[in-house]
């Protein structure tokens, strides 16, 4: 009964496991965290959620986790654990689950194999590897032959980044459902999750387990082929080869000259010899014979093809990209996406089947694996009321503007207003100079002419900035050889220039830009799909490059789309500034599905490389007249303001970070006692600090919302906060103190080291207390060393401890 958790993991559990036949050093991870903790956003602060941590987690083979295991102190019973147990154990896709208090195992069999569901073991009855792993392979129907193949261990070299639990979740559903026959599979794994990583590793394992020898990867993007070559397919170098169109000769990469196995030879055919082979779909088909690249193979060449972004061209029945499929329709393919597409005409799911497995953008933010987003949403009267000419309108090239409505469907597609270019750009810049004019970020435009014309307007708003390096804003597109040039540049978290990408199309899927802090969204989209591919540009975490979330800035009301249940990640922060409010939040201001969003004529050059998109028909010429009318003096305003927030558990809030403090401190201590109570036996403060903090509560916060709040601690903010308490700062704290002359039954050097560390709480808060180091500080240091004062002034440790926590209760007495 009066055994800790741990005392019963070290003293029953572990050697029952031990006893039973498990390597502890290689089959069992203890007290494994497997989430990173959400991000939790705040004004510009951040926080880290509570990790999820299994107590046991253990490995019959080295890529499959098996069995997990969650402890319980000797006050709980044998089951206690069993509930919190099976929740990670779904997470995680392992079949058994045991639960224990040290007095025996309660075993419940996930499997769906023969016998009881739910077993009582003695602690000597604990099943070794063998007997489990037999249960497994029975359950799955697992043969010999399959089994050599799922138990292909990953690459894990030296240095090289080991799966995530999802990861290793979708690699070994895949390599299973492979090694049983199956054939058409669909893996949907949201943007920034590790698609091509995950790829990778399940293409190593069937490669080098000899089942799959011949293996096709297939992109849209030429970016998406490089990118993958030189970085997670690395390890493939000399058994790999890149596909491009016969007019290919020479490839670029990262901006340079590289030397990209080619395996289109000078004769302009495809050389065989290779085992690994990655490829656009548009350098492998085309309009006339001679230039189907894919028909140098036989149908039956290769074993796998995987098949990036899915969503696009092979969903469609009618796509060049689908001949490619029927054409090797002998091998397995997996197709891989964040976002499955499903209309009346296009299917990923029809012909890929249900998806083996999915990983959503909710999930990813709720892990802490991707990062949460705020949304500052920008209403312009123009968007909302619409606009209609003057009869007899002329446009500033002298045409006559037709005379109808134009609404928000229209705006830089059809008509043009300048002022409306120069509105957005501004409060783009307004943004980043009240939070930082060097964040990257991505402006969405209609088409390539208006990315041009926002790129220009941006220059215009930054001139002080272009006149220093002309790159501080560039069009990216299609089109633009220039810009596409200096794509490398802006994904490189090391490479300053450029700061800001104008562009339509060409960044909205695949290109991984970890450090965009600011995506714009002035393009209309409809497309549910189009949607979460674009923020997904922002999902990735660089926490080495201060990028723990990102904001969206929507002057297109696209971020309704967050009210359509087919969205899976809500924003943290809606804020809608009026025509005079702060371009930032106030907590956040530096003082110092139609096709309407789908693809337009104009995005899609027909590179042969397929740069932007798939080839097609030529698009008809446009009718006599302009295509676009432009207006230079037609006034555009900002409407509207409002601010939300995401609490803890992903609800939305409109408080202040005061009253959500409020609410989740009396969710747990209902009275102010409830909270002095839990304070004062708690003999390390930080402990309780950390665990508040991961219930969402951010102190720093706090201190810049409430007056006075920099100069008190923790425990009063908390007080004054959530129970109306008037607060005492940390000085007055420590007046009082000194004032009922606490230090008297001291004397000599204790006194001093005491009064010392009064002095430090009162300027520093709790942290130093609580911390060792604060005794190699001045003036403590002069004292003598630690050794010295614990030892020769407290008599030894437990002395030290002990004249710590009295003087803590000294400081909160009468609290």
């Amino acid at each position: 009964m009066k055994l800790s958790e741990r005392d019963i993991e070290t003293k029953f559990i572990t050697p029952a496991i031990e006893a039973a036949g498990w390597d502890i050093m290689s089959q069992v991870f203890q007290e494994h965290s497997f989430t990173d903790g959400r991000i939790i956003v705040r004004g510009k602060l951040t926080t880290r959620g509570k990790r999820k941590r299994a107590d046991y987690i253990l490995f019959c083979k080295p890529n499959i986790p098996i069995a997990i295991i969650e402890a319980k102190d000797g006050k709980h019973s044998i089951g206690d654990g069993m509930q919190q147990g099976l929740e990670y154990a779904e997470i995680l896709d392992i079949p058994f689950v045991f639960s224990s208090n040290g007095q025996g195992f309660l075993f419940h069999d996930r499997s769906k194999s023969k016998g009881d569901i739910t077993t009582e073991l003695g602690m000597d009855e604990f099943p070794s590897p063998e007997k489990l792993w037999q249960r497994y392979t029975g359950a799955k129907d697992i043969d010999s032959e399959a089994e050599k193949i799922i138990t292909q261990p990953y690459r894990e070299d030296d240095g090289d980044k080991t799966p995530r639990y999802y990861q290793m979740v979708a690699i070994n559903r895949v390599v299973e459902a492979v090694a049983k026959g199956e054939n058409r599979l669909l893996l949907v794994m949201a943007t920034g999750a590790g698609k091509t990583f995950t790829a990778f590793q399940i293409i190593w394992r069937l490669w080098k387990a000899g089942r799959k020898k011949r293996i096709l990867f297939l992109a849209d993007r030429n970016i998406l082929v490089d990118q993958t070559l030189v970085n997670d397919f690395k390890p493939f170098s000399g058994a790999m080869a890149k596909l491009s169109a016969r007019a290919k000769t020479i490839e670029k990469s990262n901006g340079e000259m590289v030397d990209l196995p080619l395996a289109i030879n000078k004769k302009r055919r495809v050389d065989t010899a290779f085992e690994i082979y990655l490829g656009l779909y548009q350098a492998l088909t085309g309009p006339e014979e001679k230039d189907k690249v894919y028909k140098d193979f036989s149908p039956d060449f290769f074993d796998l093809i995987v098949i990036d972004e899915c969503h696009r061209g092979s969903a469609d029945k009618d796509s060049a990209w689908r001949e490619i499929l029927e054409y090797f329709k002998s091998a397995t393919q997996l197709g891989m996406t964040a976002t499955p597409k499903e209309t009346k005409e296009v299917s990923n799911i029809d012909y890929f089947n249900e998806p083996i497995y999915t990983y959503s953008l909710k999930q990813g933010i709720e892990d802490g694996f991707l990062a949460p987003y705020k949304v500052l949403r920008y209403d312009l009267d123009k968007d909302l009321v619409g606009y209609r000419p003057e009869k007899g309108k002329l446009d500033k090239h002298g045409y006559e503007v037709e005379d109808r409505i134009y609404n928000q469907r229209d705006f830089d597609r059809k008509l043009v207003l300048d002022q409306r270019t120069v509105l957005v750009a501004k409060k783009i810049t307004e943004y980043l100079k009240a939070t930082d004019r060097f964040d990257k970020a991505i402006i969405f435009c209609e088409d390539q002419e208006h990315a041009d014309r926002m790129r220009q307007a941006i220059a215009n708003e930054n001139a002080d900035e272009v006149s220093k390096n002309h790159r501080y804003v560039m069009r990216i597109t299609g089109e633009d050889t220039k810009g596409k040039e200096q794509l490398d540049n802006f994904i490189d978290p090391e490479s300053t220039y450029p700061v800001i990408a104008t562009t339509s199309k060409l960044l909205s899927t695949g290109v991984d830009a970890k450090t965009c802090k600011l995506i714009v969204l002035d393009q209309r989209i409809q497309s549910m799909t189009e949607f979460k591919q674009i923020i997904g540009r922002g999902t990735r975490i660089d926490e080495d490059y201060g990028k723990q979330y990102f904001t969206i800035m929507d002057f297109k009301r696209a971020t309704e789309l967050f009210a359509d249940p087919d969205f899976d990640g809500d924003p943290v922060q809606i804020y809608e500034p009026g025509p005079d409010d702060p371009v930032t939040p106030p907590d956040e201001e530096d003082t110092d599905s139609g096709d309407d969003g789908g693809t337009t004529d104009d995005d899609w050059p027909g590179d042969p490389e397929g740069e932007d998109g798939p080839t097609g028909p030529t698009s008809p010429p446009p009718p006599p007249g302009p295509k676009k009318f432009y207006l230079d003096d037609v006034r555009v305003q900002v409407l509207a303001k409002r601010l939300q927030y995401l609490d803890a558990d992903g609800k939305l809030m409109t408080d202040s970070l005061s009253l959500l403090t409020e609410k989740a401190m009396k969710a747990d201590y209902k009275t102010l006692d409830d909270f002095i109570k839990r304070w004062s036996d708690e003999d390390r403060k930080h402990v309780l600090i950390t665990e508040l903090e991961e219930q969402g509560i951010i102190f720093e916060g706090l201190r810049e919302e409430v007056d006075g709040g920099e100069d008190m601690g923790v425990f009063d903010l908390i007080c004054h906060v959530a129970y109306g308490q008037p607060p005492l700062t940390r000085a007055e704290r420590a007046k009082n103190v000194k004032k009922r002359n606490y230090f008297a039954k001291y004397e000599g050097q204790a006194r001093a080291v005491l009064e010392a560390l009064l002095d430090k709480y009162a300027d520093e808060g709790l942290e130093p207390l609580e911390s060792g180091q604060v005794l190699q500080l001045k003036p403590i240091s002069d004292m003598g060393t630690p050794l010295e004062i614990i030892k020769g002034i407290f008599g030894g440790t437990n002395g030290y401890k002990t004249a710590i926590k009295e003087l803590q209760n000294e400081i909160f007495r009468g609290a």
